[in-house]
């Protein structure tokens, strides 16, 4: 799974990355943090068709998809991730699969461990693109009565060394990946499953301290190989 996440770069950077053409005022001024949260606000990057054109977004979303036929917002922190395999078969995700697709910027995830037998601590690791440039995680958002942005980000099986830390990592979708799967005029599910399953992009991981563990605390710190 995805459970906590760093987002720390700056909207115009991630606008000149991502070849964003608008970004939203919240998301403009949203702060930085290397501690995210189920249910916090996050960025992400969506596509519309404007007067024939598409437009690509930089807008603010609540972490924790809630359906648009949800009877209560509060379904949303169930719905953090989506998995792959099952996402064009749950309700509440196979709408949004075919017409709310977004990415989730993030310059890196975290994931624990499981301890060694005998112990119980898990240990906290801080994982990355190997160029240090920020993850496009593949996300679905939805529109909840009109009024409420929110988003989950998707999962599979997880692939190379990183089984060894975990056994679900999110979707991280390369360039051409990135302008495929946000193409609001592709409403195929079959084809936006396939893109899930697409190779990616190396990635590096080290351990990191257990500060982490607490959503209070955010800082750069957190990101930093523990000693």
């Amino acid at each position: 799974m995805c459970g906590r996440y760093a987002s720390f770069t700056q909207a115009q950077d991630l606008a000149d990355i991502f070849s964003i053409d608008v970004v939203s005022p919240v998301a403009a001024t949203m702060l930085p943090s290397w501690n995210v949260a189920p249910t916090d606000p996050v960025r992400i990057i969506r596509e519309e068709v404007t007067r024939g054109q598409g437009v690509r977004l930089l807008d603010a979303a609540r972490w924790g998809l809630v359906p648009s036929w949800a009877s209560d917002p509060a379904v949303g922190s169930r719905l953090i991730n989506a998995r792959s395999e099952t996402v064009a078969e749950k309700a509440s995700f196979r709408g949004p699969l075919a017409y709310a697709r977004c990415v989730v910027p993030a310059e890196g995830y975290y994931e624990w461990q499981a301890p060694p037998a005998g112990r119980r601590a898990k240990t906290p690791y801080y994982i990355h693109g190997d160029d240090g440039a920020p993850l496009a995680l593949a996300g679905l958002y939805s529109l909840w009565h009109g009024e409420l942005l929110t988003c989950s980000i998707v999962t599979r099986a997880s692939r190379g060394e990183l089984a060894g830390l975990h056994d679900r990592e999110p979707v991280t979708l390369r360039p051409a990946e990135v302008d495929h799967w946000l193409d609001p005029t592709m409403r195929d599910t079959a084809e936006a499953a396939a893109i899930l399953r697409a190779p990616r992009a190396p990635l590096r991981y080290h351990r990191v301290s257990t500060m982490v563990n607490t959503v209070r605390n955010n800082d750069p710190s957190l990101i930093e190989p523990a000693a």
